[in-house]
């Protein structure tokens, strides 16, 4: 295992739910304090309200049912990285925003995927899931071509008996790098299919079927609740014991807060943004 030097980081610990648009307009303004020096680098945990498909940078709008989603009351949102079709909700989320000096994040996106896991999969083992990190490349190129991030393992991610269990999605801009991930912590799995297009139900059921045995949440391999709190201080505990981290609480800054408010209405909250094919 790789041997960090000793580290201070920021820890946002936002256990009260907030829509789409904010949480995603919240980790680009962190990133730009981060890259900016105004920020040492932030780990992040917050959660979701209203239920939030959130769709990878480049991924096609038409790929959305919106009437269906709207019968839910789901929201939906484009993230600013890459990757397929999530559905927040029953989660925690955590973020990781890093000047790109940073050693834990530094290379190439797949490097920094397995640098950054590893503190993942010690927070997972702490909430005692049999975790392992999804190495073949072969599943990550099949992965790239399906709606649904959880469909299929993407390379250097996280699976339990291998069923994928937490997602991740990176980018690298503004001299800095985000990572942000989802920890489905209980509820159904293949609820996401409800909001997207299929040709026919037959189509749908298919893939519920399909995805059902492919991705799983923590309650289900644990056989017990675990809430979102319990969840993120497992992983806290993971990151500080595998990159040997030591974290200071600091919410965000009103700078950050205006920050981000500009970005809910300029970006994320705007149809513009998240309605491109």
């Amino acid at each position: 295992m790789h041997s960090w030097p000793r580290a201070r980081w920021r820890l946002i610990w936002e256990p009260e739910p907030q829509p789409g648009p904010w949480n995603m307009a919240v980790d680009e303004a962190l990133l730009a304090s981060v890259a900016e020096g105004a920020s040492p680098p932030v780990l992040r945990f917050y959660a979701w309200a209203p239920p939030c498909l959130s769709l990878g940078v480049n991924q096609p709008y038409a790929d959305v049912d919106e009437a269906r989603l709207r019968a839910r009351g789901w929201d939906v949102v484009r993230r600013p990285t890459g990757g397929r079709a999530i559905l927040h909700t029953d989660e925690l989320t955590y973020a990781v925003l890093a000047p790109a000096h940073e050693p834990r994040v530094q290379g190439d996106v797949l490097t920094a995927y397995r640098s950054l896991a590893q503190g993942l999969l010690a927070g997972l083992r702490h909430l005692g899931l049999p975790v392992a990190l999804e190495e073949h490349r072969q599943a990550w190129e099949q992965q790239r071509h399906h709606p649904v991030c959880f469909h299929v393992p993407a390379i250097y991610e996280i699976t339990v008996k291998g069923k994928k269990i937490l997602g991740s999605a990176q980018s690298r801009k503004l001299h800095g790098v985000l990572q942000h991930g989802t920890l489905p912590l209980y509820g159904d799995i293949t609820r996401i299919l409800d909001a997207l297009a299929f040709a026919d139900e037959s189509a749908r059921a298919q893939a519920r079927e399909r995805l059902r045995a492919r991705a799983t949440t923590v309650s289900e391999v644990l056989g017990r609740p675990v809430s979102w709190e319990e969840a993120a201080r497992a992983l806290l505990r993971g990151f500080e014991e595998a990159l040997n981290l030591v974290f200071d609480e600091q919410p965000l800054t009103p700078e950050e807060r205006a920050r981000a408010q500009r970005l809910v209405e300029a970006k994320y909250g705007h149809p513009d943004w998240t309605r491109r094919k």
